[in-house]
């Protein structure tokens, strides 16, 4: 079965496309407050032996947090680059993150990562689409290899599949992070052909954003029910039985929440067809809203 990871996309700003994690969070998310939350969910993924922490440039203060509490904890630590967050710690603004796939973004990033990271075992390209200027872009290749840093990349949006066979064929990567998930299967075959070439393949947005923790559907509640585990359990555990699947990433906000989705890995679960035309999938995630 797949391991559990940790990413920090929940903990290291405070806003994020994630339904249900209101409760979970401070009622005053300042810096300080949002150090403390992510600090303690880091403990907890420790005291469960969770081994793996994936953060991002975009993700705020994620590299920050993590860097903080890192010394003394051995764990695998990934990264990304190509957003940057523009948000300025403010939860209603307008644009949270800007894409940029250019050299001079990798250069700036990778600097940035590295003067608060002692060691990065994965830099991933984030959000990498067919349509990227990457693709053609020699140097930016030449100097993302050159880094000596074992790659990757990530994928979103009713075309990952486009994306990622593309992403295969430059032979540099190592590693594929992916959205897949019981409403969102469409990239599952191509995972599959990734694994089966050697690529590492994790997986995020496992809860649909909180979808499926929120409102899932009858044959999910019904299995958690029977189960006696949360929804989010079994939405994670019908990722980690796929033989093609590496690592799973839990996005908890909080201890609590963690605990919970750890259930995933102590039960098995047998669910119908539950996956939505992928199209329809990207237009829900896409409004959802930034809170």
């Amino acid at each position: 079965m797949a391991q559990l990871a940790l990413g920090l996309a929940s903990l290291g700003r405070p806003a994020y496309i994630n339904l249900g994690r209101e409760g979970a969070l401070p009622a005053v998310r300042d810096v300080e407050s949002m150090r403390a939350q992510c600090h303690s969910v880091l403990d907890t993924a420790s005291e469960l032996g969770i081994r793996w922490v994936d953060v991002a440039r975009s993700y705020g203060l994620s590299e920050q947090f993590l860097s903080e509490w890192l010394p003394g904890h051995d764990v695998t630590v990934s990264s990304k680059w190509g957003y940057a967050y523009t948000a300025d710690w403010r939860p209603d603004a307008e644009v949270h993150e800007v894409k940029e796939h250019s050299l001079a973004r990798f250069t700036q990033q990778w600097q940035e990562t590295r003067a608060l990271l002692p060691r990065v075992d994965l830099y991933q390209v984030h959000s990498l689409t067919a349509d990227s200027p990457l693709f053609d872009d020699r140097a930016l290749q030449e100097a993302m290899v050159a880094i000596g840093v074992p790659l990757g990349f990530s994928t979103s949006g009713p075309r990952q599949a486009d994306a990622i066979r593309k992403a295969l064929g430059l032979g540099i990567f190592r590693s594929v992070q992916s959205t897949w998930n019981v409403l969102e299967t469409s990239a599952g075959e191509v995972l599959r052909e990734a694994h089966d070439a050697g690529l590492r393949v994790i997986i995020k947005e496992g809860v649909a954003n909180g979808r499926l923790v929120v409102e899932p559907p009858q044959a999910v509640a019904a299995q958690a029910k029977a189960l006696g585990v949360g929804p989010d359990a079994v939405a994670l555990a019908a990722i980690a039985q796929q033989p093609w699947v590496d690592v799973v990433l839990s996005g908890a906000a909080s201890p609590e929440q963690l605990r919970s989705n750890v259930d995933a890995l102590r039960i098995e679960v047998d669910l119908p067809e539950l996956a939505e035309p992928a199209e329809q999938y990207w237009k829900t995630r896409a409004g959802l809203s930034w809170n």
